[in-house]
């Protein structure tokens, strides 16, 4: 069953007004370490629990690699100006070209990625993504930087996204985030991509402030509450829940554009992840969308679902 409503939260306590930055940057030494041991603690009791067993297991490859990689291609100064200047973001998908960098990352993930227990049909991907040509990885590389992975080929491009979240996230972390600025409705300051949930956060000098969260880079981004993040309206927005799930979950409706978007309060169970916690409550989305409404976040780890 659904609850709707307003969204759980504290008020801010007299004297603490939240002053949060526009931006917070990944530290990719501890993202996916994080990542690894949520999806680790939540696979124990899950129905999913072999699959958020398998993306633990990803999750501590991602961690693991970055070890001696070389330094990533970071946009120069004058790309970055102007695309403060234009109210874009520094980081161009559609022009990234692989660099020394996210092949070493790619390479080390297919090799550390082998003794994970995953599904057949996860082992087979692994080894057509090993034996791939570069023009091969490169097709692979661009659809998942134009979400738009292909779903009869999602377990191939599940180990790439794996590497690009690295790559992207190592990029992401060496930017200056006072450079960055707003590039449309929950679009990512960094690389310009789509948000995987948003989360209300308890952060020192951020208290109940939301943030979005990049699919990709892991950047974070403040946003508005109480506003639709994928049309932009403060119209019709509307809460739902598991009833009784007491997960900090809820998914963020909007009657103007009939999408969706996961919104977790971090501020209440700090344990939360974006992403693993947006697999986890795979159930919340089936309930929403048994009510006619859209999914607007994009997560690779649910596509097909």
């Amino acid at each position: 069953m659904s609850k709707t409503g307003v969204p759980l939260h504290n008020p801010v306590p007299i004297g603490n007004v939240a002053k949060p930055a526009f931006a917070v940057l990944p530290d990719p030494a501890s993202v996916f370490l994080h990542r690894a041991s949520r999806f680790r603690a939540l696979s124990a009791t899950h129905q999913l629990g072999p699959y958020l067993g398998f993306l633990a297991g990803l999750s501590e490859v991602q961690h693991r690699l970055q070890d001696g990689l070389p330094e990533p291609e970071v946009p120069p100064l004058d790309v970055r100006e102007r695309a403060r200047h234009f109210n874009m973001p520094p980081v161009d998908r559609s022009r990234f070209v692989a660099d020394p960098a996210f092949d070493a990352a790619l390479d080390r993930l297919l090799e550390l990625a082998a003794p994970i227990e995953m599904p057949a049909q996860a082992r087979l991907a692994l080894t057509e993504v090993r034996e791939a040509g570069a023009d091969a990885r490169d097709v692979m590389m661009r659809a998942v930087l134009a979400d738009a992975i292909p779903v009869e080929t999602l377990a191939r491009h599940v180990f790439v996204t794996a590497a690009l979240q690295v790559h992207m996230a190592r990029v992401a972390s060496r930017l200056d985030p006072n450079e960055l600025v707003a590039v449309g409705d929950a679009i990512c300051p960094v690389c310009g991509g789509p948000p995987v949930a948003s989360v209300i956060v308890g952060w020192q000098h951020a208290a109940n402030t939301r943030y979005c969260v990049c699919s990709l880079c892991q950047t974070w981004w403040h946003y508005v509450r109480i506003r639709c993040t994928c049309c932009g309206s403060t119209k019709g927005i509307g809460y739902k829940e598991i009833e009784g799930a007491q997960d900090g979950v809820q998914a963020e409706t909007c009657e103007e554009c009939h999408g969706y978007a996961k919104i977790l309060h971090q501020h209440k169970h700090p344990e939360l992840d974006p992403v693993a916690d947006d697999v986890a409550t795979l159930a919340l989305d089936l309930l929403v969308r048994e009510g006619g409404y859209r999914r607007g976040a994009f997560n690779p780890y649910l596509l097909g679902y």
